[in-house]
């Protein structure tokens, strides 16, 4: 293992050619909120906002020095490929950049902006499972190098320079540092750098839990299904090699962020203390609910993984935020059809209830209408308040807030 400590160190050493290293900030508002010593490594304000171009400038350069390939190819829609993209500048080489027809402008235009005139970048397929086998063809037709996004062990050392950085920068290092894992490049490296020497807590969405299924499986196993809001780590297969250096990771050190709930942290973050994240940047963040308990007292690092996110999407993670929260809710709402129904519904709202959507679903019964209904308020007993008058009035309704069918179609 001193073997592997060494050449992180020495990846580490060789980046700081092309960029400085990423602070490690204590930060006072979580501190201060959890009882304990939070410390973020903010790998979201590395040049391309993530932690991505470790793994991509040491397997490039190691290739490189082993003599070259033609051009370096990655499928991705996100930092991976920024981050190549940015190592081909830098070392004045070409690649290409294959991403998913779907892929948004913005992502794009910045991968396009990081590698100038060194990358092409090819949109092939609707899915990302057609635009990895393209890319994949590619390489097999021309001899370009497939730079993996996680599954490659020089990868997984580049991004165990996170830990080198980390060692040099904190004395006596942590108690605990909490790792976001997608395909698992990060937190691999991380673990296989200290080891015993700090507690380590892995965070996954909900909806992507692939490193749990895999310990508890004992095996890398493919999801049915992945919720595709976490972006950056919503991952269907732990890579093989990551899982090799993490399959006796414990279950329960494993833990899980609804996606709702980092919505909640992402705006907690960017409107307290001015800090933007990712979604899959906010994961380690966010486990610190699930961990009060367990850390308070001690001192505790985060490693906020990535601030690529599009301000577009803002207005869903407000809404998911408040949904999670309880202080924004939907109803359907049978109303009579006669003069002052309305009236009587309003009249059940409190001093701080606001109507953020009002629909009629439905006008055609003689003696009833249905209405799709949207309340905000600043307090989630307010709605719980509002819900006991309705019921008490005899109003008919129904609170279709975490209806996953019905909110899908209707919100």
């Amino acid at each position: 293992m001193s073997e592997f400590l060494d050449k992180a160190r020495a990846a580490m050493v060789a980046m700081r050619e092309v960029f400085p290293a990423t602070p490690l900030l204590r930060n006072d508002h979580l501190s201060a909120r959890y009882g304990a010593e939070i410390w973020l490594k903010r790998e979201d304000l590395s040049p391309v906002r993530s932690y991505k171009l470790r793994g991509a400038f040491n397997a490039m350069r190691k290739v490189m020095s082993a003599g070259g390939a033609p051009s370096f190819v990655c499928a991705s829609a996100g930092n991976h490929a920024q981050g190549m993209a940015f190592m081909c500048r830098h070392f004045e080489v070409p690649g290409v950049v294959f991403m998913p027809v779907t892929t948004p402008q913005q992502k794009i235009d910045k991968t396009r902006t990081f590698g100038g005139p060194f990358i092409q970048i090819r949109l092939v397929g609707d899915y990302f499972d057609d635009t990895l086998a393209e890319a994949q063809r590619y390489c097999s037709e021309t001899g370009g190098h497939f730079l993996a996004p996680f599954d490659d062990e020089d990868v997984i050392e580049g991004q165990a320079s996170v830990a080198a950085e980390i060692e040099q920068q904190l004395p006596g290092l942590a108690d605990m540092i909490v790792l976001p894992v997608g395909g698992g490049g990060l937190a691999s490296g991380v673990r296989s750098y200290f080891g015993d020497r700090m507690q380590i807590r892995y965070v996954e969405p909900e909806g992507g839990k692939s490193l749990r299924a895999a310990v508890e499986a004992g095996a890398p196993v493919t999801l049915d299904k992945v919720d595709s809001f976490v972006d950056g780590a919503a991952v269907a297969r732990i890579g093989a090699r990551p899982f090799a250096r993490l399959k006796d990771v414990p279950p329960d050190h494993v833990l899980a962020a609804p996606e709702d709930r980092i919505c909640l942290t992402m705006l907690e973050m960017l409107n307290v203390e001015g800090i933007v994240l990712e979604p899959a940047g906010a994961l380690s963040v966010n486990a610190l609910e699930d961990l009060q308990d367990e850390i308070a007292g001690k001192r505790v690092i985060c490693v906020t993984s990535g601030g690529n996110f599009d301000f577009e999407r803002l207005p869903e993670v407000k809404e998911r935020a408040q949904r999670f929260s309880g202080v924004k809710k939907y109803y359907i709402l049978r109303l009579p059809q006669r003069p002052g129904a309305l009236r009587e519904f309003l009249d059940m709202l409190g001093p701080e209830d606001d109507i953020s959507r009002f629909e009629y679903l439905k006008k055609s019964a003689r003696n009833f209408g249905t209405v799709l209904i949207g309340i905000e308020t600043k307090a989630a007993e307010n709605l719980d308040a509002l819900a006991e008058r309705l019921d008490a009035a005899g109003f008919t309704y129904r609170d279709i807030t975490t209806d996953p069918v019905l909110a899908e179609f209707l919100i």
